[in-house]
């Protein structure tokens, strides 16, 4: 099943019905309170990608550049991953980039990775996993995104209360930089002691696509104007823009109505990586799909910070 985030989730401010739902809120927190289970520091060394922002954070792409920049460092490290039916997309993904281990459950992930003597495991998510001492966590954001309305689900998009903040120690904001001076300030009211890491979006093969064109861009990703925002800064120009809930099972009919909507607009068609490895038509010829790679400002920094 695909879910679209609740518009009101996107809103600077709680609105009714966000407050309608705290109740809820409220009780998951609680719940997630009194869920105390067994913490174990696996023994291989641990670096946690994770959120408090429900998707759309970059989180894949900042563990696909600090696996790359591991590479060169000649540190032998992989990815772990819990497995999520609806995310095939990224496991191709890390998997097309290096090793992956997947599992239902992550520890055991993390065990089978330190029996092939990897140095460095990865972890693609599971911040808010309570069964794991990570060595290094990460808390990513995106730009535009930031945490919505500010509540927790389901009055907001927050997986835990912003404030939670003070028990980490590293952010990472992804976009194209938007917003930078200001969410810092938020950032540092909330916890002084943060070290915050900046990211930026580039195109690799941006030459492949033509100024000349007009474009009809699709995606389904949890941050689509952010992917719609890198494409402008290449002065390419979108016609039309289709958004679709987080990790989309594209149907056949939706592609038909995709590709006809570009001819009826005379448009050529542009989505993401992620979503063309879930696309399943006869006329995939006709999609183009833009591979970005995440830049990161203060490269040193953060490797330093992480090991």
């Amino acid at each position: 099943m695909n879910l679209k985030k609740p518009d009101f989730w996107k809103y600077d401010k709680p609105n009714i019905y966000a407050y309608l739902l705290s109740p809820f809120s409220i009780l998951i927190q609680l719940l997630n309170l009194l869920n105390l289970k067994k913490k174990t520091k696996p023994k291989i060394k641990t670096i946690c990608i994770g959120n408090i922002y429900l998707g759309g954070t970059g989180k894949t792409s900042l563990s696909l550049k600090i696996n790359e920049i591991l590479k060169t460092k000649n540190i032998k490290s992989c990815f772990v991953k819990k497995f999520y039916r609806n995310q095939i997309d990224e496991q191709k993904i890390l998997r097309n980039n290096g090793k992956l281990f997947l599992s239902a459950n992550r520890l055991n992930a993390l065990k089978e990775a330190q029996n092939e003597n990897y140095d460095i495991a990865i972890l693609d998510d599971g911040l808010q996993d309570k069964s794991i001492i990570y060595d290094k966590s990460i808390v990513c954001f995106n730009n535009l995104n930031w945490i919505g309305n500010g509540m927790t689900i389901p009055s907001g998009p927050l997986r835990e209360n912003i404030r939670n903040l003070k028990k980490y120690n590293n952010v990472f904001l992804n976009g194209n930089l938007e917003n930078l001076e200001m969410l810092k300030n938020k950032l540092l009211k909330i916890n002084p002691e943060l070290v915050i890491h900046v990211g930026k979006y580039n195109a690799l093969n941006i030459n492949e696509f033509s100024k000349d064109d007009d474009y009809l861009v699709f995606s389904g990703i949890g941050n689509h104007q952010t992917f719609i925002s890198m494409i402008k800064n290449y002065d390419l120009n979108i016609k039309k823009d289709l958004e679709f809930p987080d990790h989309y099972k594209y149907s056949i009919d939706d592609i038909d109505k995709i590709l006809q909507e570009a001819d009826n607009l005379n448009c050529k068609i542009l989505t993401t990586e992620k979503d063309f490895l879930r696309l399943k038509h006869k006329n995939l010829s006709k999609i183009n799909f833009i591979k970005s790679e995440l830049i990161i400002l203060d490269e040193n920094k953060l490797i330093k910070s992480l090991l």
